[in-house]
């Protein structure tokens, strides 16, 4: 069963919960998990191609567009916002409004809420969903420190 992580940030913008996910994918292929981003839409997920190269002068995360012709079959950190993510299924970061039909297929699912009331409001619903469905889940309240 797909074990959900809600990471709760004091930032309240778009950028400052991509530059958490940033950290998070680059953390999680760091420990070899294979990870897939999930946006809304390919020009999200261009620009959040670029944020992955340039978030961190120090920082390498390899990458690429999910069924791009040029991406390597076994990149650490795929980028998507299709409905079929082919064979990933061990880590699914989701940064949509709504819930993927497909993140039961993977091991584990991120949730990244930042402090703009669309996205309390989703993620609210996701949690919601969830834990009505006995999913685990737990809370990383990092407002503070």
């Amino acid at each position: 069963m797909t074990k959900a992580d809600f990471y709760n940030l004091a930032g309240q913008t778009r950028h400052d919960q991509w530059f958490f996910t940033c950290r998070l994918a680059e953390q999680l292929q760091q420990k070899k998990r294979r990870v897939l981003i999930q946006v809304g839409s390919k020009e999200d997920a261009e620009e959040l191609d670029r944020m992955l190269w340039e978030f961190r002068p120090d920082a390498f995360v390899p990458h690429a567009l999910l069924n791009a012709e040029d991406a390597p079959s076994d990149c650490p950190v795929s980028i998507g916002w299709q409905n079929d993510p082919g064979d990933h299924h061990d880590v699914m970061i989701n940064l949509c409004p709504e819930l993927p039909v497909f993140f039961s297929r993977f091991q584990r699912l991120a949730e990244v809420i930042v402090q703009e009331d669309a996205v309390l409001e989703y993620t609210r619903l996701h949690y919601r969903f969830l834990k009505d469905r006995g999913y685990p889940l737990k809370y990383h309240d990092r407002r503070m420190g």
